[in-house]
């Protein structure tokens, strides 16, 4: 099998996955990569964690938005893990419907949220996550982990 031994588990998605969720916690500083024109670009930001989602804000004129708005497919990073999912923007920051993120914003990146969540231009993302996936080592054996969230899978795939 070219090196590579498959495992796949059943009922263990949300279970291999709650080490992930443990170090990232609800709110955390990610690097996110969007895409169009075939314009590729990455930068940091302020990821706020709520029900499985990631949320970040941003103005409607900056890169990012526009290559969003073309382009819904992004990943965000955060150690060894890499996360492919889809984002939407679902208003701006201070509307009544986004008050969780306003709250857990305003508690973690304090200054952000007095500089920029007022803003009129300000929107706020949703990230779905559709794919994470993870290199780790078992000893020096390498594998690399993904959990699907479209199959609401986990598999384990020993490298070498």
């Amino acid at each position: 099998m070219n090196g590579i031994e498959r495992y796949y588990m059943s009922g263990t998605f949300e279970k291999t996955l709650q080490p992930f969720w443990n170090k990232v916690k609800n709110h955390n500083v990610l690097t996110l990569s969007t895409s169009s024109n075939n314009r590729v670009s990455s930068r940091q930001v302020s990821v706020i964690i709520h029900n499985e989602k990631f949320y970040f804000q941003t103005n409607e004129n900056f890169l990012k938005f526009r290559q969003i708005s073309e382009n819904p497919n992004a990943a965000l990073n955060f150690k060894s893990y890499s996360i492919e999912g889809k984002c939407r923007c679902i208003g701006k920051p201070d509307e009544p419907q986004n008050a969780f993120f306003l709250e857990f914003f305003r508690k973690h990146f304090y200054i952000a949220y007095k500089l920029y969540s007022c803003i009129v231009t300000e929107r706020l993302i949703e990230f779905s996550p559709t794919l994470i996936y993870n290199w780790g080592y078992e000893k020096t054996k390498p594998f690399m982990e993904y959990w699907d969230f479209e199959k609401h899978t986990y598999t384990k795939e020993y490298k070498g």
